[in-house]
């Protein structure tokens, strides 16, 4: 038992308090998710979420969104962000980027993400198969099964994976902070059209949302990790203030 305990406080010692922190909400975020699956499958949200969406429509009328038509054709614009074809798209150009600058570790980084994600959002989805919502129509085409939403994971994973990654490689605060902000202000914008849409119940999104963002900080995680290895280029801060350890392999 001392043992352990020593090991475990070398641990905390030999780290900053970034990574503790960001363990400790992957390790609470894991929890997070099996509870509210647990809670959707028991259909303990259910009242909660039928409500939530007949909310989002005009009574009457629940084929249009409550608010403008306007406001109907934003939530679809919005909704494609975490679509497959955006997020593949978005994740080839920052990869271009990373390949143009010869990271080539986090360039590879990015990719294995993002495709990651969307396998264990897959997985998760079959898994549990809930139903989509019927209670409203759909006014986006969907063809897969409710929880956890895919759009809000993927947006999730994607935008905040490269949003933290993108900030290790500039070294004025305001644009790391700009950076992990757009990331955050996509995934939140994203999750919400969904709702609005009619194809999720929030706890679809919220789930989707907590899966997201275990897998950004898992990410993150394993990149600071490769970065002290030499596999990932260092950080901008890193190289700025400090020796170089190792060698960059490229």
């Amino acid at each position: 038992m001392r043992n352990a305990v020593r090991r475990y406080l070398a641990w905390v010692g030999g780290h900053e308090l970034g990574v503790i922190v960001a363990a400790l909400v992957l390790a609470g975020g894991v929890w997070g998710f099996i509870h509210l699956a647990d809670e959707v499958k028991e259909g303990d949200t259910q009242r909660f979420d039928e409500w939530a969406l007949r909310s989002l429509r005009k009574k009457g009328n629940p084929a249009e969104g409550v608010g403008p038509p306007a406001l109907g054709d934003a939530a679809r614009d919005v909704t494609a962000l975490g679509g497959v074809t955006v997020l593949t798209l978005v994740t080839a150009a920052v990869a271009g980027y990373l390949l143009l600058k010869r990271a080539y570790g986090a360039m590879w980084l990015v990719l294995g993400a993002s495709v990651g994600g969307l396998v264990v959002s897959s997985v998760l989805k079959r898994v549990i198969e809930r139903p989509r919502p019927q209670i409203v129509p759909h006014l986006a085409y969907v063809y897969t099964s409710s929880f956890p939403s895919g759009h809000s994971m993927m947006s999730a994973a994607v935008y905040l994976t490269l949003g933290a990654l993108l900030a290790r490689f500039v070294h004025e605060k305001t644009i790391k902070v700009y950076f992990l902000a757009i990331a955050g202000l996509l995934t939140m914008l994203v999750g919400v059209s969904r709702v609005y849409v009619g194809v999720h119940y929030p706890t679809d999104v919220l789930g989707g949302w907590v899966a997201g963002l275990v897998w950004a900080l898992l990410c993150w995680l394993v990149a600071r990790y490769l970065q002290r290895r030499g596999t990932v280029e260092e950080d901008v801060d890193r190289n700025l203030t400090e020796p170089a350890e190792f060698e960059v392999k490229c």
